[in-house]
């Protein structure tokens, strides 16, 4: 890859102002173009299908589908497209669970801002990427003789995707009438789904749900 070749790139943050801080420092350098950005990890995967970028750089915590479960969907639409996963979570469930989804690397948003261009290059030339904050922790666990964190280890774990996605926005205390709306169920197809988080996570209420997302990391406090 020479200088001259232009580095497409989409944006997946539901922070405004975090798409426009990574569009402000990855469009000082010539050869990187933000050519689209999206709030949610719905809209990205039909940005990326229509747009097919070099690069995506996602979010990890969204309302509704969370970035992790946005990367196989993502890739599907747009086979060629590298993903970067841009997040404040250093820890190894976060890094665990995003590179088994397929990501191509992980980037810590604590990291300095010349990290950002450094992961984008190394990934679209075929490489995988880790911040050195996240590799740390990695290499620490390994000198510490701790074993790799299982998938299971988290009780998200026995959801489907669109549990998940469920989940999520009943999390944020959504309504079944709203989450109908918003993922283009039926509402008994919600209810059902419902019906199925209290069985699998116990949670049996909006509360519960918002506690488990909050340990889980899938949603801000």
């Amino acid at each position: 890859m020479t200088d001259k070749q232009t580095i497409t790139i989409i944006l997946v943050d539901d922070q405004a102002i975090v798409r426009a801080a990574f569009k402000s420092l990855l469009e000082r350098l010539p050869h990187f173009k933000v050519v689209g950005d999206a709030p949610d990890a719905r809209a990205g995967i039909e940005l990326a299908q229509k747009l097919k970028p070099d690069i995506a750089i996602l979010d990890i915590t969204m309302a509704g589908m969370s970035g992790i479960d946005a990367v196989g969907p993502l890739k599907k639409a747009s086979p060629q497209t590298r993903v970067l996963m841009a997040s404040q979570h250093e820890g190894m469930k976060f890094v665990q669970q995003a590179l088994q989804a397929g990501a191509d690397g992980y980037l810590s948003k604590d990291s300095e801002p010349e990290e950002l261009a450094l992961a984008i290059e190394s990934i679209r030339r075929g490489d995988s990427y880790l911040s050195p904050k996240v590799a740390n922790g990695i290499m620490a666990r390994a000198v510490r003789g701790e074993a790799p964190v299982s998938s299971d280890s988290t009780a998200l774990s026995v959801l489907t995707p669109r549990e998940r996605e469920v989940f999520q926005l009943l999390a944020l205390g959504k309504a079944n009438k709203e989450v109908a709306a918003m993922l283009g169920l039926s509402l008994g197809t919600v209810k059902k789904h419902r019906e199925n988080l209290q069985r699998k996570l116990d949670c049996h209420s909006a509360a519960e749900l918002a506690r488990l997302a909050i340990r889980e990391g899938l949603l801000n406090v």
